[in-house]
């Protein structure tokens, strides 16, 4: 009996992580290839193409025994039409009818699913979330992204935006302007460029800070600057912690009073600050959450780190190639 191979990507704004998995969705070969978005939608299909064919000629494995690939794309997507709607980390990138084109190109099934969620069926089957049923993973990157598993079952909603806790509104009145249309939204401020962008407005009020040192000498700000300067204990980069922290907690509230989960799954870039950023969010649960809701939930760091949504993608492309499951 032939063996089946599937292929999971996870297509980033700065590289495609591609990897090849047999039957039993072990490993067998991985590769990284800068994306280059700046060229298009079809240029960067192109090089998931050539990525794909690249992995199985690496592996020795006949093209006929590929059963299908999952792919995670960020942004707004049409799941069941393989329609990427909209991605913020891509030029041009609207309405890009990215299964239709890559089905034909490769000859097999193509599923896709928004990044953040393709990254929880990883966790789920091989990481953090391997024996939890109620899960929210929040991923910390550039921006904010999350994705919701209720009873087992990984939530999409009526138009497959389930879990953009990014989006949530934290002010009333005014707030950092968002990409979205809207203002105020949580993303802006707990993020990578949320960090970044509230170190810069404390400098400008010229708060002393090691990090100005740091500029002078050339240095970028990024979030990283800003978490070792919280390591050496500056101040300014403190306070930056505590309430980028605190106003994650506020977001974490809602999320904990309104889904009830067991478990919620801290990924990407920014989550390795660890508990120097996060005591201030858990703090902020401890003391508004309800009671019951409080009781039950734990946070956790994710377990698969960079490799989750190519991990992910391959579990999904096997469950969708194999039930034609409804989502």
């Amino acid at each position: 009996m032939t063996k089946a191979y599937y292929l999971g990507i996870d297509l980033g704004g700065t590289n495609i992580k591609a990897g090849l998995f047999d039957d039993q969705l072990k490993l067998v070969t991985k590769q990284r290839t800068p994306t280059h978005e700046e060229n298009g939608p079809q240029a960067v299909l192109t090089r998931i193409y050539q990525a794909c064919h690249d992995l199985v000629t690496a592996a020795n494995v006949d093209w006929a025994s590929v059963v299908a690939l999952g792919l995670g794309v960020p942004g707004q997507m049409d799941v069941k039409a393989g329609l990427s709607i909209f991605s913020p980390n891509f030029t041009d990138w609207e309405n890009v009818p990215v299964a239709d084109i890559l089905s034909k190109q490769l000859g097999k099934p193509v599923f896709i699913d928004n990044d953040v969620r393709v990254a929880l069926y990883g966790e789920a089957a091989f990481g953090a979330a391997k024996q939890a049923k109620d899960v929210v993973l929040v991923t910390l990157g550039t921006g904010l992204g999350a994705a919701v598993m209720l009873n087992g079952k990984v939530a999409y909603g009526a138009s497959d935006s389930v879990g953009e806790l990014g989006h949530m509104n934290m002010y009333r009145h005014g707030g950092r302007l968002c990409a979205c249309g809207s203002s105020g939204c949580l993303g802006r401020y707990v993020s990578g460029r949320g960090l970044v962008k509230t170190m810069q407005e404390k400098l400008a009020a010229g708060q002393p800070s090691i990090i100005s040192d740091w500029l002078n000498d050339g240095q970028e700000l990024t979030a990283a600057l800003i978490s070792d300067a919280v390591a050496k204990g500056d101040a300014t980069a403190q306070e930056v912690f505590k309430e980028t922290g605190e106003l994650f907690g506020f977001g974490l509230v809602n999320v904990v009073n309104l889904l009830n989960p067991e478990l919620i799954i801290l990924g990407g870039g920014v989550a390795q600050a660890g508990e120097p950023l996060f005591k201030y969010t858990k703090q902020v649960i401890h003391d508004r959450a309800i009671a019951v809701a409080k009781k039950a939930v734990h946070l956790k760091l994710a377990e698969l780190g960079p490799a989750a949504g190519m991990y992910g993608a391959a579990v999904y492309a096997k469950k969708r190639q194999s039930t034609e499951e409804k989502i």
